[in-house]
């Protein structure tokens, strides 16, 4: 690799050098600038140090991409043209041989063809990657590379020398105006090559991703600049050289999209260029036809160019900004018009939801990837997201819900002032929708958790009344059928299995007990809440270490009538709590508050252990958790300075 660099380096700073002893044999033969434009110096030495040196940087940061070393090649060519001619001019005035200067005036006229016939076209078609659009394009870069020599024989062949009263090179054909025909095909030829070189660049624009239309946006503006210039100069007389200065743009856009195509925002460039472009023809045509129209009814005293002037100036006027804000829609979407972004977003959000928000989002500001995400979620997005993305929070109720994920567009950094205003109307509708859907995800959840939950109660009771009590009562039908059969042969048999058979019923009667105890434990039906939790209290006098327990109950006078589902809620979180205080703590009091005020009941289970950290939860904190959740109640639990506490609010309203 060092290699590559070093003659890659090398090269260029050769080119460079031409460049200067070209310069330097110009003043030396002293030429008037008017001189060496004349002769090609000047545009030869910009051209050969705008190819050489962008070819080398791209060599030293792209070494296997042929683009550079054809851009050095076009270079070396165009420099060593330029210095040709200020030496042939040194050697005639010197008296060198004519040999010599005959030589000089050869290297002048068959160096620079190939920069333009084959080097430069076949740079552009390779462009960015060095590799060819498709299978199908082999046959016409082969045919550009066959034809090449055709452009370079019409001028290295020309009897006409480099500049008047010097001699004529070599290899040169005294009929050569008599091939006219060829020649002409010889410059369609390279008009051609450079239109393919054209579409291809069009071609992968089409099929290109973000990143390559921000490269693909540097070269067309720079070909499409050269070609407007440079074609007419190949086929009308009298065009100035000066339009040769243009063909240094190719490069130096080339070098940008390869090496650093993220330097500049080129759409904003284009932008500007579009809206000028398009402001100068419409100048012009309306100045034409106002000239012709006064040439008829204004007379010459009055001023026709002037009356024509000023209704053109008053007529651009109210038009420019108008054609600015056309082309930055053309590239920047409605961003400049927020109400029509969120009105478009709001017509998704009634009909395709977050996947159509985000959709329209994108089109509407013209970036390439939009996304919504929730913390560690993406809910929805589309584009491919780049490497810069802006973040815009989405907040409900002064709490985030989500965030809006806006990738930049190629070129950019970040987005601009009125992508953020945009952005920022966008957001409130945005987050309301985000929360309304995560409280749909936690509802279906939700109601899959109870499913789920009812299914495994079923399955329980399926297995108990299998394994348990089916086969407990078959047993009681077997005992008494063999009591009845003994009852008259041997009463006493018959009298042990009568004893066997009052326990088995007995063992029957508990598992059906504990049954309805956990569909719904009997006490509540009985006592009511408050007293089925005095009963449970009262049984509790010990820790499971033996140590004294004292359980207070804290409870108003009068508990109104509660939801049956409430009141299952609280007695299994109370006895759960309790039941957490007997195992772990080490508390010798513990305090039960219920309390019903402003629509909810409260339940406080608070006891005196002291704190050892926080709590680690387990099977029982999480069941608490859950049934509270299910009835859209809060939950809290943990230590606290006094020992430890529970604390759970059911609201009222649940069923």
């Amino acid at each position: 690799m060092t290699t590559g660099r070093g003659l890659a380096a090398g090269l260029g700073a050769l080119a460079v050098t031409e460049a200067g002893i070209a310069v330097a044999l110009t003043v030396a033969v002293g030429w008037s600038w008017q001189q060496a434009l004349d002769a090609f110096v000047v545009t030869n030495s910009v051209m050969g140090v705008a190819f050489a040196v962008c070819g080398a940087v791209i060599g030293w940061h792209r070494r296997r991409s042929p683009i550079g070393w054809l851009f050095l090649a076009d270079g070396l060519g165009h420099a060593t043209t330029a210095a040709a001619v200020p030496l042939l001019q040194a050697l005639h005035d010197g008296g060198a041989p004519l040999g010599l200067q005959r030589l000089t005036a050869t290297v002048f006229a068959w160096s620079w063809p190939w920069s333009i016939g084959l080097f430069l076209p076949l740079a552009l078609v390779l462009f960015p990657d060095g590799k060819l659009p498709g299978r199908r394009w082999r046959p016409a870069v082969l045919a550009l590379v066959a034809t090449a020599p055709l452009f370079v024989l019409e001028l290295g062949t020309s009897p006409e020398p480099p500049v008047p009263g010097l001699p004529p090179g070599y290899l040169t054909l005294a009929g050569h105006d008599a091939l006219s025909p060829l020649w002409t095909i010889a410059e369609l030829r390279t008009v051609l090559a450079l239109a393919l070189a054209v579409a291809a660049l069009v071609v992968r624009y089409r099929r290109g991703d973000d990143v390559l239309r921000q490269q693909l946006l540097w070269l067309l503006l720079a070909t499409v600049t050269a070609a407007a210039l440079v074609v007419p100069w190949s086929f009308v007389a009298g065009t100035p050289v000066v339009v040769l200065f243009a063909i240094p743009l190719i490069p130096v856009a080339v070098t940008i999209a390869i090496v650093r195509h993220r330097l500049l925002d080129i759409r904003l460039v284009v932008a500007r260029v579009l809206a000028w472009v398009l402001l100068s023809a419409g100048v012009v045509l309306a100045y034409g036809v106002l000239v012709t129209l006064l040439d008829r009814f204004v007379s010459a005293q009055l001023g026709r160019s002037a009356v024509a002037t000023i209704v053109v100036a008053l007529l651009v006027a109210p038009v420019l900004p108008r054609l600015q804000r056309a082309v930055g829609r053309a590239l920047y979407g409605d961003r400049g018009d927020p109400a029509r972004v969120v009105s478009r977003v709001g017509e998704q959000l009634a009909g395709s939801g977050l996947a159509g928000v985000v959709t329209a989002i994108r089109a509407a500001l013209r970036v390439p990837y939009a996304a919504v995400a929730t913390t560690g979620t993406v809910l929805a997005e589309d584009g491919a997201a780049p490497e810069e993305v802006t973040v815009v929070p989405l907040e409900y109720g002064g709490a985030a819900v989500g965030e809006l994920r806006i990738g930049a567009r190629s070129g950019e950094g970040d987005l601009g002032a009125a992508d953020h205003a945009v952005l920022a109307l966008v957001a409130a509708p945005l987050a309301v929708a985000v929360h309304a859907t995560l409280l749909s995800d936690q509802l279906q959840a939700s109601r899959e958790r109870i499913i789920a939950a009812r299914e495994e109660e079923r399955r329980r009771l399926r297995r108990d009344l299998h394994d348990g009590l089916g086969p407990a009562l078959t047993g009681v039908a077997l005992i008494a059928d063999a009591a009845a059969n003994l009852l008259a042969t041997d009463p006493d048999r018959a009298r042990e299995l009568l004893g066997a058979l009052r326990a088995e019923i007995r063992t029957a009667v508990g598992d059906i007990r504990r049954l309805v105890e956990d569909l719904r434990p009997p006490a509540l039906d009985d006592l009511g809440l408050v007293g089925a939790l005095r009963q449970r209290v009262e049984h509790l006098v010990r820790r499971a270490d033996g140590g004294a327990l004292l359980v207070r109950l804290d409870v108003p006078g009068e508990v109104p009538v509660l939801p049956a589902a409430v009141e299952v809620a609280a007695y299994r979180v109370a006895t759960e709590a309790l039941t957490n205080v007997v195992r772990h703590s080490t508390a010798s009091t513990a305090v039960l508050r219920l309390r019903c005020a402003g629509g909810d009941l409260d339940l406080e289970i608070a006891d005196d252990g002291p704190p050892d950290g926080p709590w680690r939860p387990g099977v029982g904190l999480h069941a608490m958790r859950e049934r509270a959740a299910e009835l859209g109640g809060g939950f809290e639990a943990g230590p606290s300075p006094e020992g430890g506490r529970v604390r759970v609010s059911f609201p009222l309203g649940a069923p």
